[in-house]
């Protein structure tokens, strides 16, 4: 069962990545980098590496993404001699249109909820306390790798304050 999730979301990162550079429209290319992002996250909790899931979604999910989306949609002009040539809400009154992601999407939940259903979850089971990565790279940079975490952390602090210097419009 745990091969066929694997599957699935392997199929899910490369089918978006490969929609996401065989699309023109660049909102679109958004949306299928955020499928494929998830689905490396995915990859990333399947392989109990869930310091990088977690990382992956905060940081590339989180940030990257609301940035570009943001940028599209600020910055994405339409003609408004094109507007009276298009269909007013074409989308909510194709109702096969739907069949399609709806069908995706429950088979999917029921994917994943069977494998909720049989899945030996190694934390529920174990008395002893059992370290996640989380758990183990916190403890590691707060305590062995302290000096380094904060040099990084004021170069990028510098690296900010240099780019909005650099960014600021030339006063005479």
């Amino acid at each position: 069962m745990i091969q066929a999730v694997v599957i699935l979301f392997s199929v899910l990162a490369i089918g978006g990545a490969l929609a996401l550079l065989l699309t023109r429209n660049v909102l679109y290319s958004a949306f299928f980098l955020l499928l494929t992002l998830l689905g490396v996250a995915a990859l990333f909790v399947l392989s109990s590496a869930d310091f990088l899931a977690v990382a992956q979604i905060m940081i590339y999910v989180g940030g990257v993404l609301v940035l570009i989306v943001f940028g599209v949609m600020l910055t994405h002009k339409t003609d408004p001699l094109n507007r009276s040539n298009q269909k007013p809400n074409a989308v909510l009154t194709n109702h096969r249109a739907w069949l399609w992601p709806v069908l995706l999407a429950g088979s999917m939940f029921a994917v994943l909820f069977q494998m909720l259903r049989q899945g030996n979850f190694v934390l529920l089971n174990r008395a002893a306390k059992y370290q996640t990565t989380v758990d183990t790279i916190g403890r590691q940079l707060m305590a062995e790798y302290l000096v380094p975490f904060e040099i990084a952390g004021v170069l990028l602090l510098v690296a900010l304050v240099g780019a909005a210097y650099l960014a600021m419009p030339e006063r005479n």
